[in-house]
């Protein structure tokens, strides 16, 4: 029998487990970590393409003020890529034939180029990867629809020393006066502007 002067003490609770906070937060490190390590690794990329470039420029200033801009007609190189503006067309409302066309909401201006591949291995041309600027400064990317109605190839593997050739399209306003291409090797590089007339 209990004296009643010291009664039994009450059950303690048991002791919560911290273990499932401490893996939860183990999980959150892990990503952190993870996702800061890919976005090292695309700078590092940007970073090694940059550096290749053999001109790099800034498109929203450099067609305002001319800085930067190679001369019409001359060879730039960005990355593993020569670059050669070769004509520059009068603007289009449509390209393709009678039953493959398609209608720019503004007017097409069409730019034929010839890209070669100056590096030592094989490296892929996307049209996606190339600008239009205009003589506001205004930035334009290309048509990949048009482009199809007016090439064989759009985007292709090219192997060292080799040439293509290929016609861009830019959908832009009526009236735009085109003041310069920027090419890219990739999506990553830095770019080069060429003066398109």
């Amino acid at each position: 029998m209990t004296n009643p002067q010291y009664p039994l003490p009450y059950p303690q609770p048991p002791r919560k487990s911290r273990t499932g906070l401490w893996i939860v937060l183990g999980v959150l490190g892990f990503f952190i970590l993870l996702c800061g390590g890919c976005a090292g690794i695309i700078a590092t990329s940007a970073d090694d393409s940059d550096s290749s470039s053999s001109t790099t420029v800034d498109a929203g200033s450099a067609a305002e003020d001319g800085a930067d801009i190679a001369p019409a007609g001359s060879e730039v190189r960005d990355g593993k890529f020569a670059f050669v503006v070769t004509e520059v067309e009068p603007p289009a409302k449509s390209v393709g034939g009678d039953y493959l066309s398609k209608t720019a909401q503004g007017e097409f201006i069409l730019v034929h180029i010839d890209v070669v591949n100056t590096s030592d291995r094989p490296q892929s041309y996307f049209g996606d990867n190339q600008k239009l600027i205009d003589a506001r400064g205004r930035e334009f990317s290309n048509d990949t629809e048009a482009e199809i109605y007016l090439n064989d190839d759009v985007y292709t593997d090219i192997n060292p020393g080799n040439k293509f050739s290929v016609i861009l399209a830019f959908d832009v306003p009526v009236g735009t006066a085109p003041a310069a291409l920027e090419f890219h090797d990739s999506m990553f590089s830095g770019g080069v502007q060429v003066a398109v007339r």
